[in-house]
């Protein structure tokens, strides 16, 4: 048997002003070294990096390979767009406090809507875990064996994770994901697909000293 190693990585915070971001291309606030330090000690040094399309996963990719003590440039950074954070339509850019005081949290109590609903002119989280799904099992058969630092979105980890249980995406949506957090699946290839979960939401710069991140997200609150 095979197994190939994913290191799934949350991007840094995003200044977002108290908006809903999704799919807006907003900077990373990348200023922490405790916690790039952190996460730098805890990843493999000969792994295949990837991001997604969104400039917040490589910047992040960037300030964990300096903390590395690698120069720029000196790793390809991958960046493959079906690996982005659900499309959230019309909703991009509402006040995020103002959206939730009008929704019902009982419908959803850990995402902004429903797996199956659709934002106005955006995509549903199913849709998103179809596109996650797909794109994992083609680079899982390119790269069999090795590991792979995939610097992603709070959305597309809750997917992977749903595909490694087997579970649906609404139960997916419990996981919780934050910045700068860790969540290792191995893929095992065989005579039929597995996964090993190793690790979700691990967050090695806790317990440093300076570290300034902010963990976890008020109650009835959701990052998106």
């Amino acid at each position: 048997m095979t197994e190939t190693r994913w290191w799934w990585i949350r991007h840094a915070p995003v200044p977002d002003g108290g908006k809903i971001y999704g799919q807006r291309d907003l900077d990373a606030d990348c200023t922490d070294p405790v916690a790039f330090k952190a996460l730098a000690h805890e990843l493999p040094r000969d792994a295949m990096w990837v991001t997604s399309n969104l400039g917040r996963t490589r910047q992040t990719a960037e300030a964990i390979i300096a903390a590395m003590g690698r120069k720029a440039g000196e790793i390809e950074l991958r960046a493959i767009p079906e690996l982005a954070e659900q499309h959230l339509g019309d909703w991009q850019g509402l006040d995020r406090k103002e959206f939730f005081a009008k929704r019902d949290l009982a419908v959803s109590p850990f995402w902004l809507c429903a797996a199956d609903a659709r934002p106005p002119n955006g995509e549903t989280f199913l849709e998103l875990t179809e596109r996650v799904h797909g794109a994992i099992r083609q680079l899982s058969a390119n790269v069999a064996g090795r590991d792979v630092i995939v610097v992603a979105h709070g959305g597309t980890i809750r997917a992977v994770l749903g595909l490694a249980l087997g579970i649906d995406a609404e139960a997916s949506l419990a996981f919780v994901t934050d910045n700068c957090s860790i969540t290792r699946v191995d893929h095992i290839a065989g005579d039929r697909e597995r996964w090993r979960i190793v690790t979700t939401n691990h967050r090695p710069w806790l317990r440093a000293a300076g570290a300034t991140h902010v963990t976890g997200v008020p109650q009835g609150q959701v990052q998106a």
